[in-house]
């Protein structure tokens, strides 16, 4: 077998400092035979001190040759090439994102299975479900419940909202004479909590279905609540019925609220008793309106269904006082907990400055 010339720019020396600080314990025992070999060692000498073959030896100083000490670490085999080309993966991630046309698929949100379908249709390639949810995982694609939006909501509202509300803040503190870091963005809402309550989610034996109370009575109050989730703080009335009166009351509780020397921006939606003229608002808020149609602006939604998944739902409501109890027990609940306002209602559109 013809002996492979080493190459000039290394030696035994620099392959045994090599060999020193080498993390992989193969490509160290491989760089000190190369050293034997540049100290003047046979190939088969070199073998026995590698406890290989000649030919071996042979390759190792082939890839020594070609690559430096890199060439002698382990790789990973490449494996079968993948089925799906970079070009069909970034057709089926925008397939993903536009999601399906029912007139033409046949069905209204896909599975994985559809989208294997999909895949052989357009490009007649098989692949398995296992293959299509591996290539979606890599990509960062889950499988989450999506968000409700108001099927009449107007094209880009929401963005435009909220690209112009830094310069909204910026003109209401100048109107209220106070500096923008003494400003208090709070969000308001209602939720009416009755005896037709929910039923959540729960943790239950695969195939089975589990059951939770449910009552038809029609008993109900409504939780008037507003969040600050800068500050974590929260200020909320139980009461009978959603009018002008009542939110009357509400911004009387808000503006107590409020740290002394600071205004308030209270965001909520058009409900007619939020933008009544018949509003007694508190000089030390003002009030201003999300864009129509867009609950998804207002973290306060996502304060009820916390409140709602963890202390209201699947329970039995005996009278209104009960519910009122409750309802002041899940508010208060909430405020004792300062972080769970801040991480449900933190907006980076509204809290970035």
């Amino acid at each position: 077998m013809p002996a492979f010339p080493l190459r000039t720019d290394f030696d035994a020396k620099s392959c045994r400092l090599a060999a020193k600080h080498a993390r992989d314990a193969s490509q160290a025992r491989r760089l000190l035979s190369i050293a034997a070999i540049y100290d003047g060692a046979s190939r088969g000498e070199a073998a026995v001190l590698g406890s290989v073959t000649v030919q071996i030896v042979c390759d190792w100083v082939k890839k020594f040759n070609a690559h430096g000490p890199e060439g002698l670490i382990n790789r990973k085999a490449p494996g079968k090439p993948p089925k799906l080309t970079a070009e069909q993966l970034t057709a089926l991630a925008a397939i993903v994102e536009s999601g399906p046309i029912p007139a033409s698929h046949g069905v209204v949100r896909w599975r994985i299975i559809d989208l294997c379908q999909w895949v052989w249709e357009e490009f007649r390639v098989s692949v398995s479900e296992d293959t299509i949810s591996r290539h979606l995982r890599a990509m960062g694609y889950r499988k989450l419940s999506a968000r409700p939006r108001h099927h009449a909501q107007a094209e880009g509202v929401i963005e435009e909202f909220k690209k112009k509300f830094p310069a909204k803040l910026a003109q209401i503190a100048e109107q209220m004479d106070v500096s923008p870091h003494m400003i208090e963005i709070w969000f308001a809402d209602e939720a009416r909590i009755g005896q037709k309550n929910k039923i959540t989610r729960r943790w239950a034996e695969r195939g089975t279905r589990p059951s939770a109370p449910k009552d038809q009575r029609t008993a109900s109050a409504y939780i008037f609540g507003a969040i600050c989730p800068h500050e974590g703080k929260g200020a909320a009335l139980v009461l009978p019925a959603c009018n002008i009166q009542a939110m009357n009351l509400h911004l009387a509780e808000i503006s107590a609220e409020v740290a002394p020397g600071r205004h308030a921006v209270l965001l909520l939606d058009q409900a007619g008793w939020h933008m009544s003229a018949r509003l007694r608002v508190p000089s030390n808020i003002t009030l201003l309106a999300l864009p129509a149609k867009c609950p998804e602006l207002n973290p306060a939604e996502n304060v009820w269904q916390f409140i709602r998944d963890n202390w209201l739902s699947n329970r039995i409501f005996k009278s209104y006082e009960d519910i009122l109890d409750h309802c002041c027990f899940a508010w208060n609940k909430l405020l004792d907990q300062p972080w769970h306002i801040m991480s449900i209602g933190l907006r980076e559109w509204a809290h970035a400055n």
